[in-house]
């Protein structure tokens, strides 16, 4: 029996609410369980000098200070971003440029902020699902005011974690079962089962190649149902 009754392959509770904040041109707040992410789509007019032609999308992840069970100190105090942060960022952002044609976009660039209001497991594979539907809602007004003739997403993506838990695999780990897990992974897929990224570490113990494709179809089961959401609240790519 998993800490909060779940069926081995079955999500936590998702909630979305867009349109969370007002100055944003896309938002969203994503409550995975107990996990909750806000998500800002900012748009600028100018790409970065790296980027010859097209546009450019990129993330910025932070944990707010209490977000935890216990105070973390923010990056700033540090005067450096954590580690940590920066690997979540770089995740986001290469998972979101894989569902975008970037020529389409045009000369404009696109930053998604993801903060964790409360963390309780999962917060950078629901940055990713929440900052997906962000940059949609963002991607959407700039074809309104006629900024861009395409929508230059072509499909939906989405993350969730899997995790192998006193042997037993399961899909969509809270916090005190991911603090226990002796596998750990995290998929980012497209709506169509296309593997865009994959994170698995065995914590615990080295792990199979088979129980690594039975949590690769724990993850295929809830980014399908995690991008059947996206599709709901988005409507169609156009």
């Amino acid at each position: 029996m998993r800490t909060d009754g779940r069926k081995l392959d079955e999500l936590r509770p998702v909630k979305i609410t867009t349109g969370f904040t007002k100055y944003a041109e896309g938002s969203c707040l994503i409550e995975m369980g107990n996990t909750i992410v806000l998500c800002n789509a900012s748009v600028e007019d100018k790409v970065p000098p790296h980027v010859l032609s097209g546009g450019w999308i990129t993330a910025e992840y932070s944990m707010l200070p209490r977000a935890n069970r216990e105070r973390t100190k923010r990056d700033i105090a540090k005067l450096k971003l954590a580690p940590r942060s920066a690997e979540i960022q770089r995740l986001i952002g290469r998972s979101l440029r894989s569902a975008v044609n970037l020529q389409l976009l045009g000369e404009h660039t696109i930053t998604l902020d993801c903060d964790v209001l409360q963390g309780d497991g999962g917060t950078r594979t629901a940055s990713v699902t929440g900052g997906f539907i962000a940059l949609a809602l963002a991607l959407r007004k700039l074809l309104e005011r006629g900024e861009i003739k395409t929508m230059p997403a072509f499909t939906y993506v989405s993350g969730v974690s899997a995790g192998i838990v006193n042997n037993v695999p399961m899909l969509d780990l809270c916090y005190e079962e991911d603090s226990h897990a002796m596998v750990d992974m995290n998929c980012v897929m497209t709506a169509g089962g296309e593997l865009i990224e994959i994170q698995g570490t065995g914590e615990g113990r080295p792990f199979t190649v088979d129980e690594e494709m039975r949590l690769l179809e724990l993850c295929k089961k809830g980014n399908t149902a995690l991008c059947a959401i996206e599709k709901k609240i988005i409507g169609e790519l156009t």
